[in-house]
């Protein structure tokens, strides 16, 4: 791994999931996958058509995390996922996460930014509640505690489902990345497991945490495969996308996966089925279905998938230097592929500053359509979180220009590809 990449990886200051997730797709090469293919059915190319800044969205976080009011609540984080729940608010979930106080401009330094302490608490995790498309409260954090010394929890894609096949009662599924403190190149963990969290509707209280797919005697781990970066909902049955991290290590590219389980058993370990290559496993035997070490593309671990009409779309960030500054899009006529792409391309806003882009993530809870999958067109929210890259700065940055470690958030279509 060049010095430069190696030298950007996680410091403890909020830089984890951007240099876990985001960095394999700076070292990707522009080669396409066959992207003009077209396969059989309803099913045809699509790529992004017309977008723009979500103006009203990113203003949304910048108010609430600037507001003094409470030293307790969230002022800023990434691993930005969200969920919409069954008496309409959206529940927002967070990895690394700065709580405490906000202060009004200038900065000790003079600059006109917002800042925070750099006594400010850094928890591993968070959620926070929006109700008619204003956040309200932060739910006591972390939400999720670490599951053991030198462990942390990062929740990643959420769904409501019936507690279990058939019932009339709902819980809150949320997928949880279960990292270990390692030493170099492992600086901000190594992959550990996936598991899965129940919470009660409607007051959201953790009632379970349930392990639901062991990476710890995988030896190589780049390899290891961590569930949940996204998921689609169709025909009963959630299928859950995965992702390894070879970019940390000697391989070049990330790749991704994906497994599938009948809805309302996403916590139970013996319900999950994975593709591995040619048909749904129980074994626990993934596949990628997307990643080619010998063409160097595949995605950072971080994308996300939406269905539009009979096309699969996926966004991740763009090949090489582009990676750090812009999103691509990849498509499918199925979960399992073969994804064509990538597509066309487009660029996500950056505040001054040496900073990047990561973690595009679509919102079908805020989009015009909130069917889970992003199906029957209109306009998709996708939002990208941003950091500072250079490790020794990380801290003082962040808290000297709270604006920074936020997530940004722009509206786009999808149209067929000619």
């Amino acid at each position: 791994m060049p010095d430069d990449v190696r030298a950007r990886q996680r410091t403890g200051t909020g830089l984890g999931l951007l240099l876990a997730l985001v960095l394999g797709a700076v070292l990707l090469t522009a080669l396409p996958e066959d992207d003009d293919r077209q396969d059989a059915g309803d099913c045809i190319p699509h790529t992004v058509g017309a977008w723009s800044a979500d103006n009203r969205l990113t203003g949304e976080f910048a108010r609430y995390g600037d507001d003094a009011t409470r030293a307790d609540d969230w002022t800023g984080g990434d691993g930005t996922h969200s969920v919409r729940l069954p008496d309409g608010r959206v529940l927002w979930l967070f990895s690394d996460t700065y709580l405490g106080q906000v202060y009004a401009p200038p900065n000790p330094v003079g600059e006109s930014f917002a800042w925070r302490d750099t006594t400010a608490p850094l928890v591993r995790n968070s959620a926070v509640l929006m109700r008619e498309d204003r956040l309200e409260a932060t739910l006591p954090a972390p939400l999720f505690p670490d599951p053991a010394p030198d462990q942390w929890r990062w929740p990643v894609a959420a769904r409501v489902e019936p507690r279990e096949p058939g019932s009339h009662e709902q819980v809150v599924r949320v997928l949880l990345w279960v990292r270990t403190a390692g030493a170099a190149p492992w600086i901000y963990g190594t992959p550990t497991a996936t598991e899965v969290a129940t919470l009660s509707l409607p007051d959201l209280r953790v009632e379970s945490i349930t392990k639901v797919f062991d990476q710890q005697l995988v030896p190589d781990a780049s390899r290891r495969v961590l569930f949940g970066t996204t998921l689609i909902k169709e025909d009963g049955w959630t299928y859950v996308f995965g992702g390894d991290d070879g970019q940390a290590a000697s391989r070049p590219v990330s790749s991704a996966y994906v497994a599938r389980v009948p809805e309302g058993r996403l916590g139970e370990p013996s319900a999950w089925q994975y593709w591995n290559g040619s048909t749904w496993d129980p074994g626990a035997h993934p596949a990628p279905v997307l990643g080619n070490e010998r063409k160097r593309t595949g995605v950072g671990s971080a994308y996300s998938v939406v269905r539009k009409d009979g096309t699969y779309v996926l966004f991740t960030m763009a090949a090489g230097t582009a990676g750090l500054t812009t999103v691509t899009s990849y498509w499918a006529c199925s979960p399992t592929g073969p994804w064509h792409g990538p597509t066309r391309n487009f660029g996500a806003a950056l505040p001054d500053g040496e900073v990047a882009a990561y973690n595009p993530q679509v919102h079908s809870a805020v989009s015009d359509s909130a069917s889970g999958a992003g199906s029957g067109g209109g306009r998709l929210v996708l939002s990208y979180d941003v950091n500072w890259l250079e490790p020794a700065a990380a801290a003082a940055q962040l808290n000297r220009n709270v604006s920074l470690y936020r997530p940004r958030f722009v509206t786009l279509t999808l149209k067929p590809r000619k």
